[in-house]
């Protein structure tokens, strides 16, 4: 009895080898024919009971599989990604065994795939549309994990799209492997013009310096970009909320390279979000001494103290933004608005005396006191726009009000005028 179910059983798992085969036929035959959706029906058949065949039909199967679900390029992305995995699968199974029939065939195929994914992706980047230009640069890189870059393109692409929670693991896969993107590069100068050219390799660049034609040549490392890829880091932290994990990734960044002032700044602005107002000012001193003709970080610095009513400091910063760019607008706006926040911070006081002839005397006093500090605030826009007689709207109309506030109506009336639409 015992013998003849033995038997039986030979019998069946006989019976289900030949079906497999017989399905695995079909889908061959319909990926020939180009009829994918039937060779993934053909394969779906085959596939509950692949775990018990032989590593060869396992490689063929996933071999067909993988064709069957990336259709030429025409499958969907969840079948994309099934096809990589199933073409890896084969990879795996023959390498395990010894034997290569399909994994030149999967390699053709998997660069087929690579270049398809590439194009795609930089043709979704030109056209803005970033959340596919993530999705096919992180393919590439699942099809060929030796370039890391696809991968660093994948995460930026989905900063791009605003889509924080794909950037944030594909970027915290990054900084887990350590990922820098330093390069060499290979240059030479022109022989005839004493201008540098870049070269995509350093044949080409050796090349043309036996060709005579270039000489002194220059091979430079890229910076690393695991820095950035920590502030960045810091700011999805941010952006969700996990301020912890923001502070400790820009101090890593930090901890590569202190002596980079845009790591300060970003450090500075975290902590500015996070309500810590002194921090911030502390690191961007700090970082004014790292870049001190930055205009930008005087301006940062000024808006901060003006915030704070911290008028002559503000002022000083924002005069500094203005020595090292003098076209900031801003700048020029914002020293108007100290003088005219501090004239206006008078009116409490004015507006409590009474009506003794002290109080009168005092209210004439303040009342001159706001007027001066509002003509100073004219002045600096005034002498701005003699520099600059484009202007902008905003400098015009802080311009007419402020005439309108001391009662030069005609100068008003003037700023006015020269508001665009």
């Amino acid at each position: 009895m015992k013998k003849q179910i033995i038997i039986a059983l030979a019998l069946l798992v006989s019976t289900f080898s030949f079906s497999q085969k017989d399905e695995l036929k079909a889908a061959e035959k319909a990926i020939k024919s180009k009829n994918f959706a039937d060779a993934k029906t053909a394969i779906q058949s085959a596939e509950s009971l692949i775990d018990s065949a032989d590593d060869k039909m396992k490689a063929k199967f996933y071999f067909l599989k993988g064709q069957a679900l990336y259709a030429n390029g025409a499958g969907s992305n969840d079948d994309t990604d099934k096809a990589i995995a199933s073409f890896n699968k084969v990879k795996d199974i023959e390498a395990k065994a010894g034997k290569g029939k399909y994994s030149s065939n999967v390699d053709e195929l998997k660069q087929q795939m690579l270049a398809n994914f590439l194009t795609k992706a930089n043709t979704a980047w030109q056209e803005k549309r970033f959340v596919e230009s993530s999705d096919g640069f992180n393919k590439a890189y699942r099809m060929s994990t030796k370039d890391t870059l696809y991968l660093y393109y994948a995460a930026s692409s989905a900063v791009n799209a605003q889509d924080y929670d794909t950037s944030l693991k594909l970027y915290e896969e990054l900084r887990e492997m350590g990922y820098t993107g330093i390069v060499k590069e290979y240059s030479a100068t022109i022989k005839n013009t004493g201008e540098s050219e870049s070269f995509d390799s350093k044949s080409l660049r050796d090349f043309a310096l036996k060709a005579g034609t270039h000489i002194v040549p220059k091979e430079t490392l890229t910076d690393s970009k695991l820095p950035l890829i920590k502030k960045m880091l810091a700011d999805i932290y941010i952006f969700k909320g996990e301020d912890d994990k923001a502070i400790a990734a820009i101090k890593e960044a930090r901890a590569e390279n202190p002596d980079d002032a845009t790591l300060i700044i970003a450090e500075a602005n975290i902590e500015y979000k996070l309500g810590n107002n002194d921090k911030y000012k502390s690191l961007m001193e700090e970082a004014i001494l790292k870049d001190p003709n930055n205009a930008t970080l005087r301006y940062n610095v000024g808006v901060m103290t003006m915030k704070e009513g911290e008028y002559e400091t503000a002022r000083a910063a924002f005069s500094k933004a203005l020595e090292f760019d003098p076209t900031m607008k801003d700048a020029a706006l914002n020293i108007s608005t100290t003088y005219i926040e501090e004239g206006n911070k008078l009116l409490e006081e004015m507006n409590s005396l009474g009506t003794s002839s002290a109080d009168f005397e005092r209210y004439d006093e303040l009342k001159a006191q706001k007027v001066n500090l509002f003509q100073e605030g004219a002045n600096i826009l005034v002498e701005f726009l003699e520099a600059n007689p484009e202007g902008s709207n905003g400098i015009f109309q802080q311009l007419n009000n402020i005439y309108l506030a001391v009662g030069e109506v005609e100068k008003a009336k003037m700023y006015k005028a020269m508001i665009k639409e």
